[in-house]
């Protein structure tokens, strides 16, 4: 009880005397006056707090402020409607799966026998016709198409059909004699003009038939009963019932090419003739012969495993980090339509090299059929000002595609396979594991390099080491390799450009960041940063970094939002002074090097081809509006 009186007294404030007598005395007393103060202080805060609490929600009622930003209930509504379709969606696809397996087992098990039964009958049928017509027994083509199908959709006997009329043959003699005439004119036109042919992609044929399939079978299809959306136990049985027929096909052909050989023993002995009977399987027209050499393996007794370790362990083969493409922030080009820019090159941002990316390098290295049905891309050139997010690109493409990385840069492979043998080693090893382990993704930076006049006495990388075996590496590029060369430089101007344009078949320019893309970039940085609030400009950093590429905006906010920094936020907000002058300290791109950059880019195939096109564009609307004001003149 003494301790807590003394306790009491002791935090009880001093008054007037006392106060000053009790300094000496009473060293753990609180004095009237400090106790004030500090309430003055307090109290003052909480004013100021308040009273700004209050202005904020004015400005934000009268619209001068944005709302904060919080979580719409509509939102949330449309993500849990998302989550649950795709729950239904499962739940259907287990549902059709099940009932696909229980219908093609009970075709199985009732309908295989009178279908076979069905099937051999009506071959045999065939065979008999065939016999009486023509007095001989046919042959049945190769095993790999169905016989028995060819045959029932074959119309009339081999001699009906291998009759030409006159007519037909005088016609074909005219249109050979008028294709002939028209090569000779094309040959004398095709050095003086180029003309651009679009191309037909491979998927017309399948849209075409996912489009008739549509019209019969789901456009006029009453489905007001089926609100839950089960599957149609109709469609799965003809389904079943036509993928039966095929397999069973296959057992009839065997079926009667097997009993085709007896009877035509039989036929040989009833007519008295000895000897075999020629193959029934007819010789194919082979036309030429691949010169494609075969590539000596010179490492037949090793494991892919094995060779996987010795690229690793060499700095080869290198773990690629988990980057996304759409991390790769920048807005399209929306450039006016065609009619308003004739003549000028369309402007090229960093949201389009997102969509080149994933057209040339992504979706072909996805599956061996979309690499087999896509345009072949065996490699792309990437050229970029320093700090334009070469690397991430290519980081990037390795982890959408899901692609081994392989770096071939002249810096890495330094001392590694020295000398001619073992260059010869390390491009075979390449080439073997990148096959076996595809899709895969051979990366060069630097790539003007290989190809550069002269080289400085002081550079020991010996970058002209790959000078002679790219070309040979790219033209081994089937269209079965899931393989991609992707090479990245900041200076292409710097190179024979004849050496570069033998080994990179595509070329991509990343520009610098126009003010949409600069924009996105400034929020993105600063939100992952915690740093950016409704005071602070962000059009002004925007304007202010016109000219910096992304890697120095990204070091920017790197450097000044330390951790020291980020805790200090609530007391002091980030201001545009603190980003522009670490900014300052960056290096911008130059006058000198973007018009270096734009003379090169004029210089590409590509860009030179469609330079020509547009010249004969506007030639021909030149000659068109020639012609129609002469009329108009007559």
């Amino acid at each position: 009880m003494r301790e807590i009186k003394s306790m009491k007294e002791k935090s009880k404030p001093l008054q007037g005397e006392d106060a000053g007598e009790g300094e000496d005395d009473k060293s753990g007393g609180i004095s009237l006056a400090a106790a004030l103060r500090i309430q003055k202080i307090w109290r003052g805060y909480v004013a100021r707090r308040t009273t700004r609490r209050r202005k904020l929600e004015e400005m934000i009622l009268i619209g001068m402020i944005p709302p904060p930003k919080t979580k719409s209930a509509d939102i949330e509504i449309d993500l849990q409607n998302r989550r649950r379709r795709w729950e239904l969606q499962e739940k259907r696809q287990k549902e059709y799966k099940e009932a696909v397996e229980s219908c093609r087992s009970n075709l199985e098990k009732n309908q295989r026998g009178p279908v076979l039964e069905q099937l051999s009958d009506q071959v045999r049928s065939w065979l008999h016709e065939y016999k009486t017509q023509t007095g001989k027994i046919p042959e049945f083509t190769g095993e790999d198409r169905s016989s028995s199908r060819l045959m029932l959709s074959r119309q009339g006997t081999d001699s009906d059909m291998s009759k030409s009329t006159q007519p037909s043959s005088k016609e074909s003699k005219t249109k050979k004699d008028k294709s002939k005439s028209k090569d000779s004119k094309s040959g004398v036109d095709e050095d003086e003009e180029m003309t651009t042919k679009a191309m037909v992609s491979t998927f017309v044929p399948e849209l075409n038939f996912r489009k008739e399939e549509y019209e019969e079978m789901w456009k006029d299809k009453d489905e007001t009963s089926n609100f839950r959306q089960y599957h149609y136990i109709d469609i799965i049985e003809n389904e079943q019932m036509t993928a039966m027929e095929n397999d069973l096909r296959e057992v009839v052909d065997d079926m009667m090419r097997a009993e085709l050989e007896l009877l035509q023993e039989a036929f040989d002995k009833d007519k008295g003739h000895k000897g075999k009977r020629k193959s029934s399987k007819k010789s194919r027209r082979g036309g030429k012969k691949s010169k494609k050499k075969k590539e000596k393996d010179l490492t037949p007794d090793r494991t892919t495993e094995s060779l996987f370790e010795e690229l690793v362990a060499n700095g080869i083969i290198k773990k690629c980090p988990e980057v996304y493409l759409s991390e790769f922030r920048g807005e399209r080009s929306y450039f006016p339509p065609a009619p308003y820019n004739i003549g000028k090159d369309p402007a090229i941002a960093l949201g389009d090299i997102r969509q080149i990316l994933k057209e040339y390098c992504i979706v072909p290295l996805l599956t061996p059929n979309l690499h087999q049905s896509t345009p072949h891309v065996k490699s792309v050139l990437l050229a970029g000002y320093k700090g334009s997010g070469k690397d991430m690109l290519v980081q990037s493409i390795c982890t959408e595609a899901g692609a081994v990385l392989f770096d071939l840069t002249p810096s890495n492979i330094v001392g590694k396979y020295p000398g001619k043998s073992g260059l010869i080693m390390l491009i075979h090893l390449v080439m073997k594991v990148s096959r076996l382990l595809q899709p895969s993704v051979i990366y060069m930076d630097c790539a003007e390099r290989p190809f550069v006049k002269k080289i400085p006495k002081t550079d020991k990388t010996d970058p002209k080491r790959l000078k002679k075996d790219l070309p040979k590496m790219i033209k081994n590029f089937s269209p079965e390799d899931r393989v991609i060369l992707i090479g990245s430089t900041s200076c292409p101007w710097e190179c024979d450009q004849k050496l570069l344009q033998q080994v990179y078949q595509k070329f991509l320019i990343i520009p610098k960041p126009n003010y949409s893309s600069r924009y996105t970039i400034w929020c993105n940085l600063l939100s992952q940063a915690l740093a950016i609030n409704w005071q602070f400009d962000v059009g002004l950093m925007t304007k202010v970094s016109d000219g910096y590429t992304v890697g120095s905006l990204k070091s920017t906010v790197e450097e000044v939002m330390t951790v020291k920094r980020n805790l200090q936020l609530r007391i002091q907000p980030l201001s545009p002074l603190e980003l522009v002058n670490a900014l300052s300290k960056r290096i911008p791109i130059y006058r000198e090097e973007e018009e270096a950059m734009e003379q090169w880019w004029t210089k590409v195939p590509t860009v030179k081809r469609r330079a020509r096109a547009v010249e004969m564009l506007l030639e021909e609307e030149a000659e068109l509006q020639a012609k129609q004001a002469n009329a108009k003149k007559n």
